[in-house]
């Protein structure tokens, strides 16, 4: 008899310690998820403000800005375009266009 009683006892036991490390287990498990869920809700913010700032740095003004004061660059006008003509390039386009079949030639 006093040998099934220590054989309970020890299974008692081992229960015992078995549920207390489970519940610990759990513990830090949720600590775990909660500061993930924390981060994550850090990252989404950081997100939403970063895309914020990347339309406020795309506005055409402050495009033009940037290219007017940093590259020195400034808006084409008919006054300042100058046209490039590629004689070659057009001599290509009009032999293409007598070969292929059904064009008129001269």
């Amino acid at each position: 008899m006093t040998r099934l009683n220590l054989v309970l006892l020890l299974a008692v036991l081992a229960s015992a310690i078995y549920l207390v490390h489970t519940q610990y287990e759990s513990r830090r498990l949720f600590t775990e998820l909660d500061r993930a869920i924390a981060e994550a809700r850090r990252l989404e913010t950081e997100h939403q403000r970063l895309q914020v700032e990347k339309r406020a740095q795309a506005t055409p003004l402050r495009v033009e800005k940037i290219a007017r004061d940093q590259l020195k660059m400034r808006t084409a006008t008919p006054a300042i375009t100058q046209y490039v003509s590629d004689p070659q390039g057009a001599a290509v386009a009009a032999a293409s266009a007598a070969a292929q079949p059904g064009s008129a030639q001269p």
